[in-house]
């Protein structure tokens, strides 16, 4: 009888001590604008559907999701734990309004490129997401405070519509930080480099570092790379030298970010 009413006891403060309604997931992170993002935590392995896309969080409970130059509104996240249950948030993305830059002075073939490039621009932007569609298993991209790469001033911002000699182009993925050729570029987190090219047809010498989880950072323009394929690298370590290489009217480093295919703006990871 002493045994029934203890095993009573300890199933009614099981009862008692558990929630009616568990709150399944938690955004750590977060900026709700066009070009923003979110961190989740929920159960490892849990299941998210945001934007009409499926995610799977990782071994350690974590995701990142990114936020395009157009979403807007009210956008519905739900997410799975592995037991099954299932919680939906609404998310309001604020709409963010860009700027209009007109960069003249662009070689004639860097604005319409000869049938004869051609071939090779297709290439070298295959190879570019074929690099990112493979998700790295590093937590840099969270334990990491983001930093500037350079320092300089800021002449072209994410987002902003692009006229080239007069001619509209693609929207601008990246942060333009005006610095002298040759000044050092340095790891803005720590990561593994995996694109290290000395001359693509429109962004010349190219860094792609992977910070984790689908984190990318791309440097653009350089006169150096001074870094290899698998290579890793922290915080704050050099990784390459300020260019005018590819289409680019002078020195400047273009530092852009994307999580997975999705282009956010690298500005809104600065917290220092």
């Amino acid at each position: 009888m002493l045994n029934y009413l203890k095993c009573a006891f300890t199933l009614c403060c099981i009862f008692v001590c558990l929630p009616l309604s568990a709150k399944l997931i938690t955004i750590t992170e977060k900026q709700y604008q066009s070009g923003g993002y979110l961190v989740v935590q929920a159960a490892p392995y849990s299941m998210v559907e945001f934007l009409d896309t499926s995610y799977t969080l990782d071994a350690k409970g974590y995701l990142s999701i990114g936020l395009s130059r157009e979403v807007s509104g009210n956008k519905r996240i739900s997410i799975t734990s592995p037991s099954g249950e299932v919680e939906r948030k609404t998310l309001r993305i604020t709409p963010r309004k860009y700027k209009v830059q007109r960069v003249n002075g662009v070689p004639t073939s860097r604005v319409t490129p000869p049938a004869e490039v051609v071939k090779r621009i297709q290439a070298e932007a295959k190879k570019v997401r074929d690099v990112r569609a493979k998700i790295g298993d590093y937590d840099y991209w969270r334990t990491d405070v983001f930093q500037w790469p350079v320092q300089g001033r800021i002449t072209g911002v994410y987002g902003s519509e692009r006229f080239y000699n007069g001619k509209a182009g693609s929207p601008h993925w990246g942060i333009d930080i005006a610095a002298p050729k040759g000044e050092s570029v340095y790891a803005p987190a720590g990561g593994k480099i995996v694109l290290a090219e000395e001359d693509l047809y429109y962004s010349g010498g190219t860094i792609i570092l992977d910070h984790g989880a689908g984190v990318f950072s791309t440097f653009l323009h350089l006169s150096s790379v001074d870094v290899k394929v698998g290579q890793f690298v922290k915080k704050g370590e050099h990784i390459a030298a300020v260019g005018s290489t590819g289409r680019s009217t002078g020195p400047h480093l273009d530092w852009r970010m994307n999580i997975r295919d999705v282009r956010v703006d690298a500005a809104l990871w600065i917290k220092e």
